[in-house]
């Protein structure tokens, strides 16, 4: 800090220190009023990228065919299913379920038509629809019929008949979908060119109106589902019943982010306490840290309340983040403050703050930034909540620096000076192990260091982002439970869509052609114009073409990780019953498609043919708890597969669903993240170089963190632990912490060499003093993050004991390695060569 901004900051911060304190207080009481709007998401949006072309034939998909996103109640009895009590009580949760507010419809095995219970020609089926429910139904034959149906067995019931699955489909919400289309064309264009003045306001009007009203909605969607599960309970008596869906998911996972937040926010403040009171044993050294770091929290929260950022699953643990970060820097002025007041016996209290203030501005300044630049990294994610993570960080971060370096400063100049402490504990004893074994064992330790460097880059190899959704839950929890049993006997949890074009010489071929209309009274009387048409202009949907469609259904079954499957060939298995030969007949196709009731045709012809009959889709479900699942191999080979064995375009072939669009995020994560690690290294190489002065050293200083970064990867590489959203941002974390250490080690480095020029003395020094700060806040981020553990998110619980690893390794790194590179290196003078 230069004489001016010193003298400057003395005048102010510490000589109206009464009057900063109450500007700081005013300023955390305005941004707090802002926290009431702080909300939560964990919507399925949350999980792909933001400007993923996938998502918009996701979404097109959705639109044409219906959505995916219901809930799934799953229904085990201790009776036999098609008991009259079973039935009954199946009956009496469905009626329950109808009548909450926001469903639209509830379908159970009561509800879907049958053909063969008993077996039926297409007039009577024309005529009337056979249910469970019908009088004339064939209880038995209904029985074997569901069981056994292509349509429902793996779907609506398990092939044992044990367990059947209620979908609960909610109404769907014009305003939300008109809202988000608003928005998303604005931001579409905004990303092709610029937006005017007048789009950019409408763009943060529409987007401000969304974010509200979808918060809205997901509130009401939590009571929906407690009501759900209030209604389950009244049933359980009879029944084991799991719930099921991405709304429910979406729902807990909320409820996982407000309990990590609360209760690991809560118990990392204890244990800041705890830490503090055991290491500075003066209260108010605990008070006034504590009420910086919570000033910092309670501005950073108002912020995301006044910018409308949502808290999710990546960014559920920014409040303990913060927290611990903001003590670190903390930390490091107690440390320094109580150093100089033993050695600078005669300074009074706003003299030996404004020293320390002098000794640590800078350093604490760029320590801050580099982890900035660290944090930085994830801008370039595509993900919105991994963005977002990092602005909050990166906001939360310039907010701790100021608190730190005026809130703190004055609380400090009002105290009174107290009696200097001489500081001999294990904290010292430790930081002097590590210098005598510098000097003993140099040598080995850098030997050390290569291999754990081999063993890094090994790992690093290993390193993949391939994970299965089921693994981020606990199995004590209902979202793992409820998946589990979907995918074991109702044929799997995650969606999946594979459409298919008609070839585009079809088409061309069809707008060359002149309709020719003639009149035939036959079918304009009684079967219409639409019956030939449908499989005189449909590409699929002919005799000579539905062999194909079965061929690529029987394609797409035959994967391991597929299961259930359906398709317009579902269709075709269940209407041969009927009449096995007018399938072979494009006329008597067209009659069975004109007669087919408006329950059968929307059941299974609709959700799986578009109107012109030029489209099919093909609904899959695939295995979520399958160990040996790939998501981007399968995807690669459904592709390849089309094309090189069905003689598929690819350009015909289009796959969807939240499994595409989760892999595209997966995938972008290696990507963004890995990859621009290296830009990262780079630019905080630069910020050291500009710190120091010196480029050698700046390269020296760099090198323990690359190895603390290339540490905790390359272990997740060898433990088999995916990267996600969460665990990506780890590398960030152990970046930009390291980095704090290097540079406070450094500095202080700088300063002992300058008075002895003698390179072991120097690192003795900085071993006893600023060794002692980077021990605390080490120790204090480490078991603050160990309570993470007890989250019921996996990747929090990975997140926490990853961190904690990460924070052991750089200290290591920087109290062996970075001394002994200086001390090899010699980058501050040309003293005699000393071999380590």
């Amino acid at each position: 800090m230069s004489t001016t901004l010193l003298a400057i900051y003395n005048r102010t911060v510490l000589g109206r220190p009464i009057f900063t304190m109450v500007v700081m207080v005013l300023l955390v009481i305005f941004l707090g009023t802002h926290a009431t709007k702080f909300r939560l998401d964990a919507s399925a949006d949350s999980l792909v990228l933001e400007n993923d072309e996938s998502l918009e034939l996701y979404r097109s998909i959705k639109a044409r065919y219906g959505s995916d996103d219901s809930l799934i109640l799953t229904y085990t009895p201790q009776l036999d299913m098609f008991s009259d009590e079973v039935l009954q009580d199946i009956n009496q949760l469905r009626s329950k379920l109808k009548k909450i507010d926001r469903v639209e419809s509830v379908t159970t095995l009561l509800d879907v038509p049958l053909i063969n219970s008993p077996p039926m020609t297409l007039y009577e089926l024309s005529e009337e629809v056979i249910t469970l429910e019908s009088p004339m139904v064939d209880r038995e034959l209904a029985k074997q019929e569901i069981i056994s149906s292509p349509l429902y067995r793996n779907l609506l019931i398990s092939p044992d008949g044990e367990t059947t699955a209620l979908q609960i489909t909610f109404k769907f919400d014009e305003k939300w979908e008109s809202l988000l289309k608003s928005r998303d064309a604005l931001r579409t264009k905004q990303l092709e060119n610029k937006l005017s003045v007048k789009e950019a306001n409408l763009l943060q009007k529409i987007s401000d109106e969304f974010d509200a009203y979808n918060a809205l909605l997901q509130v009401q969607q939590s009571k929906d589902i407690e009501t759900v599960r209030n209604i389950m309970d009244q049933h359980r008596k009879s029944a084991h019943l799991f719930l099921g869906g991405v709304p429910m998911i979406a729902s807990d996972s909320i409820d996982f982010i407000r309990h990590d937040l609360l209760t690991f926010g809560i118990a990392v403040f204890v244990i800041l306490i705890i830490i503090l009171s055991v290491i500075f044993r003066r209260l108010h050294w605990v008070i006034l840290a504590m009420m910086t770091c919570s000033a910092s929290a309670m501005s950073v929260i108002g912020i995301l309340g006044l910018l409308n950022w949502p808290v999710t699953v990546v960014s559920s643990n920014f409040v303990s983040l913060l927290l611990i970060l903001t003590l670190s820097l903390l930390v490091h002025l107690i440390v320094r403050y109580r150093e100089l007041h033993r050695t600078l016996e005669n300074y009074d209290q706003r003299e030996l703050v404004l020293e320390t203030v002098k000794s640590k501005f800078i350093p604490c300044l760029y320590t801050s930034i580099t982890t900035m630049v660290a944090f930085g990294s994830l801008l370039v994610s595509g993900i919105r909540p991994v963005i977002d993570f990092g602005w909050m960080m990166v906001i939360g971060i310039g907010i701790a620096q100021l608190m730190t370096f005026t809130l703190f400063p004055a609380a400090v100049v009002l105290l009174n000076k107290e009696k200097p402490t001489q500081e001999h504990d294990i904290t010292e004893k430790l930081t002097q192990f590590l210098a005598d074994k510098n000097k003993q064992y140099g040598r080995g330790i850098m030997l050390s260091f290569v291999l754990l460097a081999v063993l890094s880059v090994w790992g690093l190899a290993q390193l993949t982002v391939e994970n299965r959704f089921i693994d981020y839950y606990k199995e004590s929890t209902e979202i793992y439970q409820g998946m589990e049993l979907i995918d074991q006997k109702l044929g799997g949890t995650t969606p999946m869509d594979v459409v298919i074009d008609a070839p585009a010489y079809f088409y061309e071929e069809e707008a060359e052609e002149e309709i020719y209309e003639e009149d035939d009274e036959f079918f304009d009387d009684e079967y219409g114009d639409a019956a030939v048409g449908i499989t005189g202009s449909s590409y699929w949907f002919n005799s000579q073409m539905l062999g194909k469609i079965e061929e690529i259904h029987n394609y797409l079954d035959a994967f391991d990780e597929t299961g259930k499957v359906i398709s317009i060939a579902t269709a075709v298995s269940l209407l041969k019953t009927l009449n096995e030969e007018i399938l072979n007949n494009d006329f008597e196709l067209a009659i069975l498609y004109k007669k087919l009731p408006p329950v059968i045709k929307e059941s299974l012809i609709e959700p799986y043919m578009s109107a012109d009959g030029n489209q099919l889709r093909f609904s899959i479900r695939i295995f979520e708890s399958d160990p040996s699942l790939q998501r981007g191999e399968l995807l690669a080979e459904i592709k390849q597969g089309l094309n090189r064995d069905l003689g598929i375009d690819e350009e015909q072939i289009k796959v969807t669903g939240m499994v595409v669009l989760y892999n595209n995020m997966l995938q972008s994560l290696f990507r963004s993240q890995i990859l621009t690690l290296g830009v990262v290294f780079v630019a905080i190489l630069i910020m050291l170089a500009i710190l120091f002065q010196n480029i050698r050293l700046a390269a020296i200083a760099i090198i323990p963190n690359i190895m603390a970064a290339g540490m905790v990867l390359g272990l997740m590489g060898w433990l088999a632990i995916p990267l996600d959203m969460m665990t990506i941002t780890i590398a960030a974390i152990c970046i930009g912490i390291a980095v704090d250490d290097t540079i406070h080690y450094v500095h202080r480095f700088i300063d002992e060499y300058s008075q002895h020029h003698d390179y072991w003395l120097a690192a003795q020094r900085s071993h006893s003093s600023i060794g002692r700060a980077m021990y605390y806040t080490s120790l204090t981020i480490t078991i603050g993050f160990s309570i993470l553990v007890f989250s019921n998110f996996i990747p929090t619980i990975y997140f926490g004991l990853l961190t904690g690893f990460s924070m052991i390794a750089a200290l290591l790194a920087n109290m062996t390695l970075l001394p002994l590179l200086i001390i090899r290196f010699r980058p501050l003078g040309n003293q005699p060569k000393i071999n380590v």
